[in-house]
């Protein structure tokens, strides 16, 4: 008998459905070991709350940051960002090379260009 894991793609759907649902949260460190909700504080004596009050306290299995990600759109050199303005984008692309994506709101110029090349073609 042994254990195996899943098969990447299903391991790799379960992380991007946990992160979809991820959500924020504040560390309670008060004193007692019951938190405001009742539940028992883990063992380094801290409970995570969410930072949105009306939100659930999130399970063992949930996702969870404490902090929100930087703005990627602007440049801000402290933190090493270069920012998206001026780069080249696919207009047709949803992902993250996209245009409405990586413009940030913005807007974009596009252009098309017509590439003629000599075919290597014999007959």
């Amino acid at each position: 008998c042994w254990m195996r894991l899943p098969q990447f793609r299903i391991v790799g759907d379960n992380l991007k459905d946990r992160f979809d649902g991820a959500s924020r949260v504040m560390v309670d460190n008060a004193g007692s070991q019951r938190g405001p909700t009742g539940g028992k504080k883990n063992r380094y004596n801290f409970q995570l709350q969410p930072y949105n009050p009306e939100h659930k306290p999130p399970g063992k299995m949930d996702l969870v940051y404490l902090e929100d990600s930087p703005n990627f759109c602007n440049r801000n050199p402290r933190l090493g960002i270069q920012g998206t303005s001026g780069r080249q984008c696919n207009v047709s692309s949803i992902g993250v090379d996209g245009c409405d994506l990586m413009c940030c709101g913005r807007g974009f110029g596009s252009k098309e260009i017509v590439v003629v090349e000599r075919c290597q073609c014999t007959f």
